[in-house]
């Protein structure tokens, strides 16, 4: 994140080299990866062992298992299918917002580190009468329940988000995830098309390069929204043996609609432990509204919270809070030296 890598400290450098190190040789301990090649990786300059690729077979055997094409994240070896819910017709406050705005869901697959196994993780967009009908198809399928909450706020009908994850190799997890949402409106073989496209984009609603100026990010045009997407390169997370990156749902995010005079914003920051408060403060500084804070994985180390948030003002505005929000990620904890 280029929040980190803009700061010129070696003190805080120094801090965050040692917190991956340490991760990683605790994340090497749990997969079977040699604690030893690691140490030679660090003092050689070598780089660290890069989580294995998915095959073209095992790709395909994701697609067919799913019933839907995604993408392939070479850089962090994942791949992942978007699920939006298309059959929903979603108001917020009474007014209707694009599905594209933070009513999709998805699932991602890459190798552990060890490349003996694979992870599954999933984020599911449900009406609160098809939440237990998908714990119970999921766990009879192999997976486990990983979160279950809320993204918004005043939102027609209500909208819960389920975490799923699992084990096992790229094609098991697939068939597994296929059994589990046959049922559902998840399911791809159940939504209907997503419809004409918009007649206007978010390119052509929003003066994206100003914003983008802004975050200090790139936008990415999401139908009549535009999405930030925005890793944490400064830390190192592992869940059961596998490294969690940007596309396997370690990143904040933040999605605008409406226009540049009177936007809607709405997303999630990823954060430690230390990074919740000051994130907060600033969001309320600004008078965007905190939804929720809760955590999407189990067994994460270090555990990572993720905070959503509302907001409705001038899109300059909203670009400025969701920055100084930014900001506040990558700090020295100043709770360091207190005494319980």
């Amino acid at each position: 994140m280029d929040i980190i890598l803009k700061t010129n400290s070696n003190t805080m450098n120094n801090k965050f080299s040692a917190s991956r190190r340490n991760i990683l040789k605790a994340g090497a301990l749990l997969t079977g990866v040699s604690l030893l090649h690691l140490e030679k990786a660090e003092a050689s300059g070598l780089p660290l062992p890069k989580t294995p690729a998915l095959t073209p077979a095992e790709i395909a055997a994701i697609e067919a298992a799913i019933g839907k094409k995604g993408s392939y994240k070479e850089a962090e070896s994942t791949y992942t299918i978007p699920l939006p819910r298309n059959d929903l017709k979603v108001t917020i406050k009474g007014e209707a917002v694009p599905i594209s705005f933070g009513f999709g869901g998805w699932v991602s697959i890459k190798r552990t580190m060890d490349g003996k196994s694979a992870m599954l993780m999933g984020d599911n967009v449900l009406l609160q009468e098809e939440v237990n009908p998908l714990i119970t198809a999921a766990q009879a399928a192999g997976l486990e329940v990983g979160a279950i909450h809320n993204h918004f706020f005043y939102e027609e009908p209500r909208i819960f988000y389920m975490h799923l994850h699992g084990m096992g190799s790229p094609e098991e997890l697939a068939k597994k995830y296929a059994q589990a949402i046959a049922d559902s409106k998840i399911n791809p073989k159940n939504q209907p098309p997503a419809g004409p496209p918009p007649a206007k984009t978010g390119k052509d609603i929003f003066d994206v390069a100003k914003l983008n100026e802004i975050v200090k990010y790139e936008a990415t045009i999401n139908g009549p929204a535009i999405k930030y997407t925005i890793g944490r390169p400064d830390l190192t997370v592992t869940a059961m043996g596998t490294e969690m990156t940007t596309n396997i749902g370690l990143n904040t995010w933040a999605s605008f609609c409406g226009s540049m005079d009177n936007a809607h914003i709405a997303g999630d920051v990823a954060m430690l432990d230390h990074e919740v408060n000051p994130v907060i403060k600033v969001f309320r500084a600004n008078n965007i509204e905190v939804v929720a804070v809760h955590s999407h994985m189990l067994g994460d180390k270090p555990s990572i919270k993720f905070l959503h948030y509302l907001g409705t003002g001038p899109a300059v505005d909203l670009a400025k809070a969701f920055r100084q929000a930014l900001d506040q990620l990558g700090k020295k904890s100043g709770m360091g030296d207190m005494k319980m």
